[in-house]
């Protein structure tokens, strides 16, 4: 059975949709933009950005029982390829400071991301 992940460490679902889904041994998280769970607020940076859409991710993973380690797959959402070596940067430090093996990943630009932020990531976790 389905189980339903919440956490306020996240930011709210801003639509029809769950911050997760734990099906017991994986875990479907959402796509996490940049807004900060406790201001509502986003970095103008990307670098920043991308650092508070997998701090979100984090939040999401951890309030469900799984590690970073735990991730086995991103999708992360561009507004514009041209930011992909900052985010790819922030990307690889995430894993490595939460000593976690890097997933399979996918990247693609996107025409637009909702509340026009500049990067999304999504992730899939297995135990």
């Amino acid at each position: 059975m389905a189980k339903i992940i919440s956490t306020d460490k996240a930011p709210a679902a801003i639509g029809p949709y769950v911050q997760a889904v734990d099906l017991g041994n994986m875990l479907f998280a959402s796509g996490q933009i940049p807004l900060d769970p406790s201001t509502g607020e986003m970095p103008s940076c990307v670098k920043e950005q991308a650092k508070q859409s997998l701090a979100n991710v984090k939040a999401i993973v951890t309030a469900a029982g799984y590690q970073v380690n735990n991730i086995v797959k991103t999708t992360i959402f561009l507004a514009d390829m041209n930011d992909f070596a900052v985010v790819n940067a922030v990307y690889e430090a995430f894993f490595i400071e939460n000593n976690a093996t890097f997933p399979a990943r996918s990247c693609v630009q996107v025409a637009r991301i909702p509340k026009d932020a500049k990067v999304e990531i999504e992730v899939i976790c297995s135990n």
